[in-house]
């Protein structure tokens, strides 16, 4: 592309954009908050699925055995859960010690025992860990068939409920998402159809004389680019910002909480964004194009 025809229609961009001056304001703003709700739907579902990756990295199966067991069978099973492949520790866990930790989990209200006595209604049971999270399904199904094993637990349903809880905020986030991207490519559109509309007597003009489509296209998609561009930047600026003070917030009071750290997470958000916003914009235009460039 000649330097001249460069010029051309960076200044036909941006003089456009100055004569349609409220419009311009309305598409740049819609654009802004359609992209900071899909940011912060973005980096809540990326934050949910870190949550739930920690959580199943510190996951420990719990294999409670059955009561008729004798102690050469629970040596047998503990020889065949250290057997298998994946296995990182195995504990065995009486159950005299395991009412003693439920008491000192209970502290002040654990008069709440009083009322069994002597007896005790837990089980012996092994605590399992294993080197890689993903094993953590199949080493505890496999262990709970085992010949004495009662049944092998690893917090399945609180992490199950994470992960319908990030799919459900995935899909409301693409949802309310794709209505605002909708609405987005409607202003804009509507935006660069007044600039055509305007110039329409021109544009025909220039398909006579011989004007290529895309030598009359450009300056309207640098237009809508430029509208999304300007909008994802402000959503930019909103997002770290407000992501920068939640994390600040959530460190100096929970800070064992696994959020994602800020860089370089914020760079490939701010890529996304901008990205995402001057694709709209290149949409709207072409969209609102459409029918003028027919001659």
């Amino acid at each position: 592309m000649k330097i001249r025809t460069s010029e051309y229609m960076i200044r036909e961009t941006f003089l456009s954009l100055k004569r349609n001056n409220w419009m311009t304001v309305a598409s740049v703003g819609t654009v802004a908050v359609s992209l900071f709700i899909f940011g912060m739907f973005l980096i809540l579902a990326m934050n949910m699925n870190k949550m739930v990756a920690s959580l199943e990295s510190q996951v420990q199966i719990s294999v409670y055995l059955k009561d008729d067991l004798s102690k050469g069978d629970r040596k047998d099973i503990e020889t065949d859960i250290r057997g298998m492949q994946g296995i990182a520790t195995v504990k065995f866990v009486s159950r005299d010690e395991a009412l003693q930790r439920f008491k000192e989990r209970l502290g002040d209200q654990k008069f709440l025992l009083d009322a069994l006595g002597d007896a005790n209604p837990l089980p012996d049971a092994f605590e399992v860990t294993v080197t890689h999270p993903d094993m953590v399904r199949t080493a505890a199904e496999a262990i709970g068939n085992f010949k004495g094993v009662e049944s092998a637990k690893y917090g399945q349903d609180v992490i199950q409920h994470l992960f319908d809880i990030t799919r459900l905020i995935r899909i409301m986030g693409f949802t309310l998402m794709a209505l605002l991207a909708g609405a987005t490519l409607f202003i804009i559109s509507n935006t660069i159809r007044l600039t055509v509309f305007a110039r329409r007597k021109e544009i025909a003009i220039m398909k006579y004389v011989g004007a290529t489509d895309w030598f009359i296209r450009w300056p309207f998609l640098l237009e809508g680019m430029v509208l999304g561009f300007l909008g994802g930047v402000i959503a930019v600026v909103l997002l770290n910002s407000v992501y920068s003070a939640i994390v600040v917030k959530v460190y100096s009071t929970l800070a064992f909480f696994p959020l994602i750290q800020e860089y370089p997470f914020l760079i490939y958000v701010t890529l996304l964004i901008l990205v995402s916003g001057m694709c709209i914009g290149a949409l709207g235009s072409t969209i609102s194009l459409k029918r003028f460039l027919r001659v």
